[in-house]
């Protein structure tokens, strides 16, 4: 049965309450006063990783995938359960490390693919040099320029 309580709950007048509810809170004040009815907290489940082992864990992180033993530059949710796992004899899902790396402050970056031969200063001379003689030409003659991902599409008219 709902009911409509006037606002002494702190509750709008036009708030439906289940009669259960209004008499466990009655009891509750009668029994320990204004205390007994104040907001509880669910904190859930306690973490598996105490304050400590956290800021080890961002310092573990901090340092790099190769000083922690890995091939190359790149961390995953799996690498990081994994020296979660070895460090500290805990196992985490790869899906909850990133909350709780999130939860460290870290943010899910994505590596930029880049060739292993790429010559920055050769890109650099063909912006400053070749890309400045392209664009003039092109406005010269009135041409626009038209890119394509596709490498038989590339043209200008």
């Amino acid at each position: 049965m709902k009911l409509n309580v006037p606002c002494a709950f702190g509750l709008p007048e036009s708030t439906p309450l289940d009669v259960s509810s209004v008499k466990r809170w009655k009891r509750a004040a009668a029994e320990g006063g204004s205390e007994a009815l104040a907001a509880k907290p669910n904190r859930g489940r306690p973490p598996r990783l105490t304050p400590e082992q956290k800021q080890e864990l961002a310092q573990i992180v901090r340092a790099g995938p190769l000083a922690a033993g890995f091939r190359n530059n790149l961390w995953t949710c799996r690498r990081v359960a994994q020296v979660i796992r070895e460090r500290f004899g805990v196992q985490y899902h790869r899906d909850h490390v990133g909350r709780v790396l999130h939860a460290l402050g870290f943010t899910q970056q994505k590596p930029q693919r880049r060739a292993t031969q790429r010559d920055e200063a050769a890109i650099e001379r063909w912006r400053k040099h070749d890309w400045q003689r392209i664009k003039k030409r092109a406005a010269n003659s009135k041409l626009s320029l038209r890119f394509s991902t596709k490498l038989d599409s590339c043209s200008s008219r």
